[in-house]
């Protein structure tokens, strides 16, 4: 299986890392999106939405990153992708909500504002849109705080895709300045996802700040 996909985003960091905990060979094509590479003809021709990462598989072509997530868990039997409908419905469930919420109204808009703005060298941080991420972030991480109050990972006692999907964007929570401080229980779940050798295994190497 061959991933395209540029290595500091969380998207592409994710399906490497689920492919590294599970031993799955994936090789990476890199797809430089800080130069558009994403909207090349051949790339295009893989992914009509130029976005990443992409996963080749022989003739098989498949985008979106949670798609890919669980298209490689479903290769042989694991825990992060169980054969249990109910279990598989609320892993897909917290994926859809970190897409849908955690990534897109918090984590992402504060970390491009923070992170991304100031290595592409494009201005200061907008304040309107910091504000309205931070409060989303705020919304988010209690909902967090509280699920994981009562149990160890986001779906029953063992890691799965979702703790993936949902702990990817706090490897930048510094950078960002994500405001995880008064979420207790949430620090102490990311200490433990982020302690697995998969992430390590497959960190990027972050450039210099233009």
């Amino acid at each position: 299986m061959k991933l395209y996909g540029f290595p500091p985003s969380p998207n592409t960091w994710k399906v490497r890392a689920v492919a590294s905990h599970l031993g799955a060979p994936l090789e990476l094509e890199f797809v430089d999106l800080s130069k558009g590479a994403s909207h090349t003809s051949a790339y295009l021709a893989l992914n009509p939405t130029g976005r990443t990462p992409t996963l080749v598989d022989g003739d098989f072509k498949l985008w979106e990153s949670n798609a890919i997530m669980q298209y490689i868990a479903s290769k042989n039997a694991n825990s992060l992708w169980p054969n249990d409908a109910q279990k598989r419905a609320d892993i897909t469930r917290w994926q859809c909500w970190q897409l849908a919420h955690w990534g897109a109204e918090a984590c992402q808009p504060l970390t491009f504002q923070r992170l991304v703005k100031k290595f592409m060298n494009l201005g200061p941080p907008d304040a309107a849109i910091v504000a309205t991420a931070t409060e989303a972030f705020n919304k988010g991480a209690k909902v967090l705080d509280a699920h994981l109050a009562k149990q160890p990972s986001l779906v029953g006692k063992d890691l799965t895709l979702a703790d993936f999907a949902v702990a990817v964007p706090l490897f930048y929570a510094k950078e960002a300045d994500l405001p995880l401080g008064p979420y207790a229980h949430l620090r102490r779940w990311f200490e433990r996802v982020s302690a697995l050798p998969a992430w390590r295994e497959t960190a990027p190497q972050m450039p210099a700040a233009a």
